[in-house]
């Protein structure tokens, strides 16, 4: 592969802030999908991932895609997506990383995914790497004119005031918040140079379990449960975000949950697959690790804890929830699906329509 810009190469993060900033910015709508930097040069094509490992093999029609709708010689950075209906589906990304050859070209039929080009980071033997955001978008939305689906230009303004339109309106559609990239700022591989906005709301979640720290024996995570209609609780993520000092604490203050010899749980039946069907328990298989330890220990059900998230996957936090109080004044049967907000739908085609940057 002879490019200017070869792989791997670690993409430019950002760094979350509270409120969209004003100021000398380029927006964009947050992508909720698998970062990924495609590489081209002829027919030959690398799609580069956030951890530099490739996920070439996973997205072959995103490989075809780039074949016929991205320029002959060039490195784009963006994400892909999937998209069901009016909106994303993250969960039908994570069903694309699997061993077999064969189940991901049957999903890249069944699911197939989209790539959202938004940086132009090389075009035939020019590295653009050195160059301001603003002649890097310039540049995009010259080279992307006309595109077809399933590559996309993202949409871009230069409005602080549209953008946290977008904010309130583009996650109906599935998306995670918007971007503020520094419109003078060069290409930074690996560097927190832009900042990100999401949405954080509450929840009061009932625990369920823990699982050990890799450090040692204290607590690395606690699972979360929320009650659905039925009454049954379903297992809705974690909480991790502890000081060394509060995990160890946190062994001796869990003690007086956990379960005696012969004592009922409601996800016991956590290691049967078939299980995993109809109720949404912790200990699948991690996609990512194979070989990862997803076992916890569990706890009787009986104390509440407020959580921070910033939306939801179906019926999962999306992220791992960040803690914020013990409530003791709320008992365990009281936690349901029904407390969390509902974002207004928004129709997903229309933030994947291409249009170029706005300054309205």
């Amino acid at each position: 592969m002879d490019l200017p810009v070869t792989p791997p190469l670690a993409p430019m993060l950002a760094r979350s802030v509270k409120t969209v900033p004003a100021g000398d910015y380029l927006y964009e709508p947050k992508w909720d999908g698998f970062r990924a930097i495609i590489f081209r040069d002829g027919d030959d094509v690398v799609i580069g991932s956030r951890n530099e490992r490739p996920l070439t093999r996973y997205f072959p029609e995103v490989v075809r895609a780039a074949r016929t709708e991205l320029p002959e010689r060039c490195v784009v950075d963006g994400e892909i997506v999937i998209a069901r209906g009016e909106r994303l589906d993250f969960e039908a990304l994570l069903q694309r990383i699997h061993p077999a050859d064969s189940r991901v070209r049957l999903l890249a039929q069944e699911t197939p995914a989209s790539f959202v080009a938004f940086d132009l980071l090389a075009l035939d033997d020019r590295d653009l790497t050195a160059a301001s955001m603003t002649e890097r978008r310039e540049l995009l939305e010259h080279t992307l004119a006309g595109v077809q689906s399933p590559v996309h230009l993202t949409r871009a303004t230069e409005s602080v005031e549209l953008a946290r339109e977008w904010l309130d309106t583009f996650e109906g559609a599935g998306l995670d918040g918007v971007v503020a990239k520094p419109s003078g700022s060069t290409y930074r591989p690996g560097a927190r140079a832009m900042l990100k906005i999401k949405h954080e709301r509450t929840a009061d979640c009932v625990v369920a379990g823990f699982r050990w720290h890799k450090s040692g024996p204290v607590v690395g995570s606690l699972l979360l449960g929320l009650h659905d209609d039925a009454g049954r609780l379903q297992h809705v993520g974690v909480v991790a975000a502890f000081t060394a000092k509060r995990r160890k604490e946190l062994v001796e203050e869990l003690e007086p949950l956990r379960l005696a010899e012969g004592e009922e749980h409601p996800w016991a039946a956590w290691g049967d697959a078939a299980a995993h069907e109809n109720d949404r328990l912790p200990g699948a298989q991690s996609r990512w690790n194979a070989g990862k330890d997803l076992s916890f220990v569990p706890l009787r059900a009986e104390r509440v804890l407020e959580v921070a998230y910033d939306h939801m996957e179906g019926t999962r936090f999306r992220h791992t929830a960040q803690f914020r109080r013990w409530r003791p004044d709320r008992i365990p049967e009281s936690c349901t699906f029904d407390q969390l907000e509902e974002p207004v739908k928004f129709d997903l085609a229309d933030v994947l329509a291409t249009v170029p940057a706005s300054k309205d």
